[in-house]
Parts: C-alpha cells; sequence; structure tokens
C-alpha cells in the first residue's frame, strides 16, 4: 500500500476527496462528495490497505427525500452498493478498481434516491438484521403454533429451534453436538404481504416495541399479530417465545425475552399492559434451515430432487458407496421416500482405498455400514441395509433400480427380473479405470443391459478407439480384481447420480452415457440411444 498510496490520495484529490488518515484496522479514510444524478452527497470513503476487500461508503447525512425504508441504506449511512461475492478485485491495479468502486457507489446511490431499487431490499434485508441463528427443521412452514426448544450454551445463550417434529429434529441436533441442555419453549408463525425493509428510525430493533413500531411501517395488520401472539405468550408465564414472520420471499423472526426489560426495577413493577410488554428486549433471529428438502434442493434449485422416491441400490462396493452419498445429498431416502441398499458383501481392510467407507467398518456388511454411515451423516433419512444377495432380496415397491455392482453376469439377472416393471440404471467401470458408462431403460423400447452386451459384441456401441484393455490384478492367493483408483469410482458414481436425477427430472435421454477418465484414450460413441434387441431374452416379455 506504502507505494502506490501517494498516487491513491492524488487521485482521490482530483475527485474532491481529502485523504484524513488511518482508522485503528489501518484502512486508509477520505471524506468527499458522491457526485449523483440526484445531486452531491458527503461521505466517508475507506480503503482497505491490501486491497482484498471492497472500499466501504459511509454517507454523513442521509438524503432528505428518501422514507422510513430504504434499500442499499442503512440507517448509519452505511450504502451497500457491491456485493462482496460478485466481483473480483483486481489486486495489481489497486486505484483503478478503487475509481471503479466508487463510480459504482454514486451509481447505485442514484438509483436509491430515484426510488429504483426497492426490490433490492428483499436480498439484503439480512445485511442489515444484524441477527443471531435460529434452527430451522419444518418441511412446510405453516401459521400458527409450531413446536420448539431453546438449547442452553455453558455461557447462557439460548438457541432457539423450531421444528415440525421434535423427535427428528432431535435427532439432527445431537449429530451437531449442540449442548444436552434444552427446554420447550413457546413459538408461532405469522404471515405477511410486506417484504421486510430496515427503518431509518431506531435501526436495528432492540425492544417489542421496536419491533412493533417498525411492522407498523410495513404492514399494521401483521404488527396487530405479532402484539396478540407477544401477549399471550406473555400471559403464560413459560419463558421465551419466539415469533417468525413469514414474508413472501424469506422468513425472519425474533425471540422475546420477558425477563429481560429496558425499564428498572421500580418501573417494571408499576408497567401495566403495553408499557409492560414493550419493554422486553428481543433477540432478531435468521432461520438456518436443516429441513432436508432445503439441503437436497439448494444446490440444484432449478431441478426435481430425489425426495419422496422409493430407490434401490445393488451393489456397495467403490461405485455404490460413492453413489449411495450421492443420492442421499440429492434428496434421496427424504420427504417420505427411502433409499435401499444391497450387498452380502464384507469391507475388507484392502478395499478402503477406493471405498467410501474407512477403516473403522472392516469386516462389516458393505451394506450395513453404508447405511450407518449415511444416516450419521444426514441424520433422519429413511435408509436400509439388505445383507443378503440380491437374488434372494424382497425389494418391495421401489421406483429405480441401480445396479453399481459392475457385474455383467449380475446385471443380466436384474434386467430380465427388473427391467420390464421399473426403471433400471446401470452404471460401471470400463477396464482398469479407461472410461466410465451407464445405461438407464425406462420403456420397453429401450435397450437393457443384456441388449448392450448383445451390441457390443458385434462391435456396435464401442467405448473408446482401440478397444479397452485388459488387466487384472492380485494374481497370488489374494483374488482377481480389476485395479483403478478412487477418482474413476468417484466419476462413475458421479455419472449415475446425474442420470438417476435427470431421470427424476423427466429427461432419460441419452440413455447411454459414456465419460472417458484416462485420456489416452478417444471417446468411440457419443452418447446415444441404443435400440432394444429384438428376442432379448432378458427384457422380452
Amino acid at each position: 500500500m506504502g507505494e502506490v498510496l501517494p498516487d491513491l490520495i492524488l487521485e482521490m484529490q482530483s475527485r474532491g476527496f481529502t485523504y484524513t488518515g488511518r482508522t485503528p484496522d489501518r484502512w486508509v479514510k477520505f471524506e468527499g462528495p458522491l457526485i449523483t444524478t440526484e445531486g452531491v452527497f458527503q461521505c466517508d470513503f475507506t480503503v482497505d490497505p491490501t486491497f482484498f476487500s471492497l472500499p466501504v461508503v459511509k454517507l454523513k447525512e442521509l438524503p432528505s427525500t428518501l422514507g422510513p425504508v430504504t434499500p442499499h441504506l442503512g440507517a448509519s449511512g452505511w450504502l451497500c452498493y457491491l456485493a462482496p461475492s460478485t466481483v473480483v478485485l483486481d489486486i495489481f491495479d489497486p486505484i483503478g478498481q478503487t475509481l471503479r468502486c466508487l463510480a459504482e457507489a454514486e451509481s447505485v446511490l442514484s438509483r436509491v434516491v430515484r426510488g429504483e431499487l426497492v426490490q433490492d431490499l428483499a436480498e439484503e434485508f439480512f445485511v442489515h438484521w444484524y441477527s443471531q441463528i435460529c434452527v430451522f427443521d419444518v418441511q412446510n412452514l405453516e401459521r400458527g403454533d409450531v413446536p420448539a426448544f431453546y438449547v442452553a450454551s455453558h455461557g447462557g445463550a439460548r438457541t432457539p429451534v423450531i421444528t415440525d417434529d421434535i423427535e427428528r429434529t432431535v435427532v439432527k441436533i445431537n449429530a451437531m453436538q449442540f449442548n444436552p441442555k434444552r427446554f420447550l419453549m413457546l413459538a408461532c408463525v405469522v404471515g405477511t404481504t410486506a417484504q421486510p425493509r430496515p427503518s431509518q428510525n431506531n435501526w436495528p430493533p432492540q425492544t417489542v416495541a421496536d419491533i412493533i413500531n417498525w411492522q407498523r411501517e410495513l404492514d399494521k395488520s401483521c404488527a396487530k399479530k405479532i402484539q396478540q401472539r407477544v401477549d399471550e405468550a406473555y400471559k403464560k408465564k413459560r419463558g421465551d417465545t419466539v415469533i417468525f414472520i413469514k414474508s413472501p420471499l424469506l422468513n425472519y423472526g425474533f425471540q422475546v425475552h420477558f425477563d429481560q426489560s429496558v425499564l428498572d426495577e421500580e418501573k417494571l413493577k408499576q408497567a401495566r399492559g403495553t408499557e409492560r410488554l414493550y419493554s422486553f428486549r428481543v433477540t432478531r433471529l435468521t432461520a438456518i434451515r436443516i429441513d432436508d428438502q432445503y439441503i437436497a434442493q439448494r444446490s440444484i434449485p432449478s431441478m426435481k430432487t430425489l425426495a419422496g422416491l422409493k430407490i434401490a441400490l445393488v451393489g456397495c462396493g467403490t461405485i455404490g458407496g460413492y453413489l449411495a452419498d450421492m443420492l442421499v445429498k440429492a434428496g434421496a431416502g427424504t420427504a417420505g421416500g427411502n433409499l435401499t441398499l444391497i450387498d452380502f458383501d464384507l469391507l475388507m481392510p484392502e478395499n478402503v482405498g477406493r471405498h467410501r467407507l474407512g477403516m473403522p467398518f472392516s469386516f462389516n456388511n458393505k451394506a450395513f455400514g453404508l447405511s450407518v454411515m449415511l444416516q450419521n451423516d444426514a441424520p433422519g433419512i429413511s435408509v436400509r441395509g439388505l445383507e443378503v444377495n440380491v437374488r434372494d432380496a424382497h425389494l418391495g415397491d421401489i421406483e429405480l433400480l441401480i445396479d453399481a455392482t459392475g457385474e455383467e453376469a449380475l446385471g443380466h439377472w436384474l434386467a430380465a427380473n427388473y427391467a420390464s416393471s421399473v426403471p433400471m440404471l446401470s452404471v460401471w467401470v470400463e477396464g482398469p479405470g479407461t472410461a466410465v458408462r451407464a445405461l438407464l431403460k425406462c420403456s420397453d423400447n429401450d435397450a437393457c443391459y443384456r441388449c448392450l452386451s448383445a451390441h457390443t459384441k458385434v462391435g456396435q456401441f464401442p467405448t473408446v478407439e482401440g478397444g479397452v484393455p485388459h488387466v487384472m490384478a492380485g494374481h497370488g492367493c489374494e483374488g482377481l480384481y480389476v485395479p483403478f483408483p478412487m477418482t474413476v469410482s468417484v466419476q462413475a458414481a458421479a455419472l449415475g447420480a446425474e442420470m438417476a436425477l435427470a431421470w427424476a427430472n423427466g429427461n432419460t435421454s441419452p440413455s447411454l452415457r459414456t465419460k472417458v477418465t484416462d485420456y489416452a484414450y478417444t471417446l468411440a460413441s457419443p452418447d446415444c440411444n441404443p435400440p432394444k434387441v429384438e428376442d432379448c431374452p432378458a427384457c422380452t416379455s
């Protein structure tokens, strides 16, 4: 910073700014005008000496034309002109990037004063809310009373937990290693049609009075419901209460501490009615969602998840282990759905090098071990492990069968017994990690796994140019196996998970997909839809 500071000062001075020194944390501070199309506004402009963070812009006075709630402006004058995660700062052009930030701040302030950015408040509200966390495990948020409890920390802090199934949520809370000291509390949800916007007066709210006065600016009906609910909770004398406000785009709330008042002890004794009620302190809350639907949907907001589906996965080895994990992360085993894992084999220590399970599960059945691991990682999911040969298993009512065994003969048997009655996805590794492939059969006209084998025998749909090499290891007493690294297993599992999600979203073509994993080879067949073989012994009735 030292070598560019003189040049930065000169550039800022040319724009009417004055260098005023350093802040306690060594940021470089300027005072000067933001020149907008709606007028000139004086501000403090503070620059990060390392140029990794955005300059901070704070107006000395708020524009008089602004209403009680305004986007991008806090009550202290802080101006939100860029989201840090949306821009890449050029540390090799510190002066240029500083001036570009200044120009953006002037542009945003112009639009704020003209009232053009009101909708942005919904996106940035939590920046101004200055809240504590509230753990939220509600599948369908409805208005009215909701079950709740709070977790008391060793230091006395009370973290609220809102749920629609206490038993399920307790399992999750235990897995997250929250303090076991917990107490039931009152909570309710009220609705509003108004988007939350920070007030320019008395912000952030510290008491029930502040909350209600602020809500009156947004939605008088909601403010009335909040006061009614707080009053009801106070009369029940059961400790703190939580009020969550359900707005069109986001949910937010607050916790009322009936044992904490801004009035001194003598005044509190004499206070009655709303004077007493309004005096109680609040903690502003932001929902940290741990509900299964949200966790699965957050990464793929435009897609359906695997929630609510009944899926069976045959083979819990090197591919199936990673695939099971990915399926659960995509929602399998939640919202009334279930995931069934089938494998009769044990996890041996030599398997750990390319298996999702680790050494602690050695000598345990793979399906059992995976079910335990998945329930630990995603408490509350519906997953069961069948420690049997799939030929002896009763799979029940399933909507998708996945074969991750990589065993061709077993794949043919599965196709013969299931492919005509349930969608079937097969995923496997070609050779010693040369490529990974997956085949989806959903209709009578699609090729099954046996059909593809027949096509392959006559040279159709080859995987790579020149053919897949045949390499085996373990020629001693250990037993033969195909050597390939864990990275190939993960790519096979990822391909399987992608096609399972595609199926759930109605995208079943192309049914045969290939990814080359050894780049010494060239893909021979593009992704396509192989035809069904006439008189296939597996899938022809």
